[in-house]
């Protein structure tokens, strides 16, 4: 392959991480082993070559994505050029989307857990609500 070349395909686990879907190659394997990832509807391997033109579905948490494959890059690039790897369906996108924007009310609306011990004063302040005081 000489400078300018594109390569005609790519194992699965590897685009994956180069398409910044996973942070590492390890969690892209163990997704597609887990049956997280789909390629042309089918459950796949890790080794499996992906070309232009394959459509993949991705579960990761409660996301998911519907992909098709628009470009193999030869190496794992900024996740702003990313972005041009594959190309999402726009039901895909709108799922995806309704689904961050739910999650986003529910955490508004839930109340906020402390993470961390009360302070002196918030101590007192406790301790004074319980006694009545």
């Amino acid at each position: 392959m000489s400078g300018g070349e594109q390569p005609l395909s790519m194992r699965l686990d590897k685009w994956l991480w180069a398409a910044r879907f996973f942070k590492t190659r390890q969690l892209a394997v163990e997704a597609i082993t887990g049956g997280k990832v789909h390629l042309d509807g089918r459950r796949t391997k890790p080794g499996r070559e992906v070309r232009i033109g394959s459509r993949l579905r991705i579960h990761k948490g409660s996301l998911e994505w519907d992909i098709e494959v628009r470009q193999i890059p030869r190496q794992r690039r900024p996740a702003s050029e990313a972005v041009h790897f594959y190309q999402e369906t726009p039901e895909s996108r709108q799922r995806r989307e309704e689904l961050l924007e739910q999650q986003r009310l529910l955490r508004a609306a839930a109340p906020r857990q402390a993470d961390r011990r009360p302070s002196k004063k918030e101590r007192r302040q406790i301790h004074r609500f319980t006694r009545g005081e």
